[in-house]
């Protein structure tokens, strides 16, 4: 089952059990893939819905900053529910451990060891890791650190 058969169909379930908080999400979510593939004129692949989700994730990641930071925590718990619906259709996050393991590797393929070389070394990470779930911050940290930048 994709991704947005998943979706229509919990949303056809929190339609039904009235929960409001769950469908207003997902509503949110099928409304960005609408707005995406309207923008491409042609329907996601897989990989695309979850750059789509992943997106939302991270615009809810830095409205809880923002919100936390402004003293809100009233929206600080309406955003940190929404994100665990959202993290919930998205594969497990790749671990620290094997975003150091491909870093390493891929300095080794390049040849790189100054931290002037990161553009480089993070385009060829970020590109190992394309349809997974990864924290570019984290990679970026690992990066720097390897090169010792």
């Amino acid at each position: 089952m994709s991704i947005q058969e998943r979706i229509q169909l919990d949303i056809t379930q929190a339609m039904r059990t009235k929960d409001s908080a769950r469908l207003d999400v997902l509503r949110a979510m099928k409304t960005a893939i609408k707005m995406k593939e309207v923008e491409k004129v042609k329907a996601l692949e897989e990989s695309e819905v979850l750059q789509v989700l992943q997106t939302l994730v991270k615009q809810r990641k830095d409205s809880i900053e923002q919100f936390t930071k402004g003293g809100r925590s009233d929206l600080v718990a309406r955003e940190e529910d929404q994100l665990t619906i959202l993290q919930s259709y998205l594969p497990a996050a790749i671990g620290i451990d094997e975003i150091k393991a491909v870093v390493a590797q891929v300095i080794g393929e390049l040849g790189t060891a100054s931290p002037k070389d990161l553009g480089k070394v993070m385009k060829a990470v970020m590109s190992k890791f394309v349809g997974k779930v990864v924290d570019g911050k984290l990679v970026s940290e690992s990066v720097r650190a390897q090169l010792g930048g």
